[in-house]
């Protein structure tokens, strides 16, 4: 059994409506003349916080018993879903902490602290940032929101890829391709389940930042692969080590194969998307982008939907990118 269903995201749709913003699907004339095919993006930096996180976080937090509200909520991110918890820790009136890495954007740490979150910094070298949010939720009897491997997340994921499913159809189009970064794995783990669901046909990428590919390193494994990268990227929000157990599950069954994209590489096509598109997107929602534009993905005579995760860049990174 698969750990959520099209239901679940049904489900999640109905509780996030009132709160998320329903994201468009863009084409731009442009970006479709460069790669020679109709390209659709899905821009979630224009989403509640700035990234697709707030839905997931809003669908877990909104299933927390009235009874264990009191306790408030702990998380650890490196910025977005850490933002996301905050906020709807906020509309729900109740307490979070976020334990954030030392090195996350300065913004990032700024905007959690700006809806109302406790956060509580760690050194991504040397700790245990689970680890020390379970001791933070074990002390205060607060409840922990995981980034990605929580049914509840990985269906409040899902429902941008609901929306692409109607916003497609209603267009009278079927999605041949769809991309979609990948940390954990909980939004291409929801889009993958919402999109196939309707279009079975359709094929679901993941995209990485190079060296950061444990998705598609443990899609070629038939197993979870941890990548072993040295260096830092400019893509924070994609640094995890290894696949969650629970995304890994539906991914492994759903995806078709995964794709890189260097720092480089990512770098020009947040240039591009600011400069052609007029859109502020952060390194790590645009490694999709940054695949497309190097060609890494065949997409000749096909429909394209690209995911544009958030847009949580760190303003002197993204000046430095632009210039």
């Amino acid at each position: 059994m698969a750990p959520i269903g099209p239901a679940d995201i049904d489900a999640a749709a109905r509780v996030v409506a009132p709160f998320a913003v329903r994201t468009p699907l863009l084409s731009f004339p442009v970006l479709n003349e460069r790669v020679g095919t109709k390209v659709f993006l899905k821009p979630e930096m224009l989403q509640r916080t700035g990234s697709f996180k707030f839905r997931g976080a809003f669908n877990k937090l909104a299933s927390i018993p009235q009874a264990e509200r009191s306790g408030g909520v702990v998380a650890f991110s490196s910025g977005n879903h850490a933002q996301g918890v905050a906020a709807a820790a906020q509309i729900l009136n109740m307490q979070a902490t976020i334990v954030m890495p030392k090195d996350s954007p300065l913004t990032k740490r700024e905007r959690t602290r700006g809806y109302g979150a406790e956060v509580v910094l760690y050194d991504r070298d040397k700790d245990d940032r689970e680890a020390i949010s379970r001791d933070i939720a074990s002390k205060r009897g607060a409840t922990l929101v995981r980034p990605y491997d929580d049914p509840f997340v990985i269906a409040g994921q899902g429902t941008a890829g609901r929306e692409i499913a109607e916003d497609m159809a209603s267009l009278g189009l079927a999605p041949d391709i769809v991309v979609a970064p990948a940390s954990g794995g909980g939004l291409i783990a929801g889009v993958a389940t919402a999109v196939k669901a309707r279009f079975p046909l359709a094929s679901v990428i993941v995209a990485e930042p190079e060296f950061y590919d444990d998705h598609g390193l443990s899609l070629r494994a038939g197993h979870r692969e941890a990548h072993h990268a040295a260096d830092r990227t400019i893509c924070d929000a994609l640094m995890a080590a290894i696949p969650g157990v629970m995304t890994f599950s539906i991914n492994s069954k759903l995806l078709a194969q995964g794709v890189v994209a260097s720092d480089a590489e990512v770098g020009a096509a947040v240039a591009y998307a600011y400069r052609e598109l007029k859109l502020v997107v952060e390194p790590g929602g645009a490694v999709g982008l940054a695949a497309l534009l190097a060609g890494r993905i065949d997409v000749r005579g096909k429909n394209v939907v690209i995911v544009l995760s958030g847009g949580n860049v760190d303003a002197d990174l993204f000046a430095k990118l632009v210039a």
